[in-house]
């Protein structure tokens, strides 16, 4: 990971591309993170719901939802692009030619 918004193009140990050259790759490391986003909300929903009964604090969960929602998919985001290349490398392992460097990368 280069920073917390961008990751490498490549492994610096193995020169694995991250990308696979495909257009829109990280698609689906996008929709992990909103995933993982909601499944929070929801846990802490249920959470909050569960121990405060019959009272809950109602403005007090829409403002931490508000903050949740805009938290974690920022928290989680590199850690969901990892997330989707271990994925994908397990269901498409790596093939010869995916560590070559492209000339104009050169």
């Amino acid at each position: 990971m280069e920073n917390w918004f961008r990751v490498r193009a490549r492994c610096p140990t193995c020169r694995l591309r991250f990308d696979r050259r495909e257009e829109g790759y990280f698609i689906g490391a996008g929709c992990l993170n909103l995933v993982v986003a909601e499944l929070v909300f929801a846990a802490g929903l249920v959470a909050v719901l569960v121990l405060t009964w019959p009272n809950p604090p109602w403005n007090a969960m829409i403002y931490v939802g508000i903050l949740l929602m805009i938290a974690v998919p920022i928290v989680f985001f590199p850690f969901s692009r990892t997330l989707w290349i271990a994925f994908d490398m397990t269901f498409r392992p790596a093939e010869p030619g995916d560590d070559s460097v492209p000339e104009q990368e050169r």
